[in-house]
């Protein structure tokens, strides 16, 4: 899909939208087109009951009479005092899906100062245009047969602002946003007879195209690293277990890099403790933290982030067959510390064990941050709308919580303590990787993690569960997120970058 920004001009055609605030006031834009019209708009919006401007809101006025255009389209921003940029970029996403209903091929967007606003109009511009292009992904490489009415139309976005050369300067400087996020979005929509460890793993080779370093480790070389943990989850699949590291260095050469981790479980049937069949085609999506953190490394090295950052993914299926771990089994992790498995289908803190140790003894980071589908109890307790935050740093978790806020990515975060720990005591183990009892399962999923950080680092564990796939919004269609991208790109430029 084409975007061009272009200088205002007194004509209009096609598809036409323009902005209203709330109280049903009419932009500058907006007022010039019912002027035109000799008060088409201004008619229909007094006719429309229920639209009042507010965030998202649509009205759709067919062939205004004078002013050359087919369709214009009104959308409401809120009390411009409140705008934000979210709000920006969902308002361009609802214009391509409205756009596409009714099977317009082009969208043109008209841009003006929003009263009560800092945001300049070339930034609303970028954004609008950000929105459109991050709500025009599909994934679709698997069709075969699909009806006219079922395609998107729209081909080309015309965003008409004062300063249309500083508005695409600053769009240019936020498209790799959408370069990443559909990145990830592909990873996870992949079925896993496509997307499993090696396969993965060779599409992280491709990012050394972005000036990432990326290494690969297989089965042999993570025996040797003492890995039992990570090993044991894929020894029952007939696909060899991969971690893969991914580095870039923007920053000074004494700066520590930060960490990222992701939880890469490319398909998980649970293994021998095995999953009911009824809904298990989702567990393709149990990579979504991996995805995170190799968009977000991707995302660092394509604009060029000023900090140095390791990204550390490990990738297994977990299926069962005769070689499968048992439930009861016990495990040697890097740490040296011993697991007993008691539930094979609490698989990715296994996983993560080991990621999270290589990272602290090979890198010595400075903080570590980690993303996984780890728990089905984190999207009981906070659902759809937020990723659970567990933290042994406030102000990492305070900094992680800001960014998730500023790109609507938010968090909640959740418990940590000594009687959540105890929870995790065996009779024969060091440790056993699920809780004795059902309840705070989330809690003791992270208290566990937290048993393999060293010497008190900052770290984060943030539960996607609830967040790697939804059921769409305003800049998101129905499918994979991309959750994670964009709140470490914000987390670290706003605080690691100089």
């Amino acid at each position: 899909m084409r975007v061009r920004f272009v200088e205002p001009s007194k004509s209009w055609a096609g598809n036409t939208a323009a902005f209203v605030v709330e109280d049903r006031t009419l932009l500058a834009s907006a007022q010039a087109i019912d002027r035109a019209s000799r008060g088409t708009l201004a008619r229909a919006v007094a006719a429309s009951h229920r639209f009042e401007g507010k965030k998202q809101q649509t009205l759709a006025i067919l062939a205004p009479a004078g002013i050359g255009a087919d369709r214009v389209v009104l959308i409401g921003l809120g009390q411009g005092k409140d705008l934000d940029l979210r709000t920006v970029e969902g308002a361009g996403g609802t214009l391509l899906a409205d756009a596409n209903t009714a099977g317009q091929k082009s969208l043109t967007v008209a841009i003006d100062p929003v009263p009560g606003s800092r945001l300049a109009a070339a930034d609303l511009a970028a954004r609008v245009a950000l929105g459109a292009q991050l709500r025009s992904y599909r994934f679709d490489k698997y069709r075969t047969k699909e009806k006219p009415e079922q395609k998107p139309t729209v081909n080309e976005i015309r965003i008409v602002v004062k300063g249309a050369t500083a508005a695409a300067k600053a769009y240019a400087r936020l498209s790799p946003i959408a370069d990443s996020t559909f990145m990830v979005r592909d990873l996870v929509s992949e079925p896993a007879n496509i997307l499993y460890p090696a396969s993965l793993a060779q599409r992280c080779r491709s990012l050394t195209s972005v000036g990432l370093k990326v290494e690969v480790l297989g089965e042999t070389q993570m025996r040797k690293l003492g890995m039992g943990s990570l090993l044991g989850v894929g020894q029952g699949s007939d696909r060899e277990s991969q971690m893969v590291i991914m580095t870039w260095r923007g920053g000074p050469a004494s700066q520590k890099p930060l960490a990222f981790i992701g939880k890469g479980v490319c398909f998980d049937t649970g293994g021998i403790s095995l999953k009911p069949a009824g809904g298990m085609e989702d567990m393709k999506w149990d990579m979504g933290g991996s995805a995170a953190v190799i968009g977000a490394m991707r995302l660092l090295a394509q604009r060029k982030a000023r900090v140095n950052a390791v990204g550390i993914v490990g990738l297994v299926e977990n299926m069962p067959d005769g070689k499968a771990q048992r439930p009861g089994d016990v495990v040697t992790s890097m740490s040296g510390q011993t697991i007993e498995v008691i539930n094979t289908d609490a698989e990715g803190r296994l996983v993560l064990a080991d990621c999270m140790w290589y990272a602290q003894e090979k890198f010595k980071p400075q903080l570590m941050v980690e993303f996984s589908t780890l728990t089905g109890a984190i999207l009981i307790a906070l659902g759809h709308e937020r990723a659970g935050l567990f933290s042994n740093n406030t102000e990492l978790a305070t900094r992680l919580r800001k960014a998730g806020q500023q790109v609507g990515e938010k968090l909640w975060r959740m418990p940590l303590g000594a009687a959540y720990d105890k929870l995790l005591r065996s009779e024969i183990a060091d440790m056993r990787n699920v809780s004795a009892g059902r309840g705070a399962g989330s809690i003791t999923a992270a208290q566990f993690l937290q048993r393999f950080v060293q010497n008190n680092l900052p770290w984060a564990h943030i539960d996607i569960a609830g967040m790697a796939w939804g059921e769409g919004d305003a800049t998101t269609p129905k499918g994979a997120t991309a959750y994670g991208v964009r709140l470490v790109d914000r987390f670290v430029a706003d605080n690691y970058e100089k």
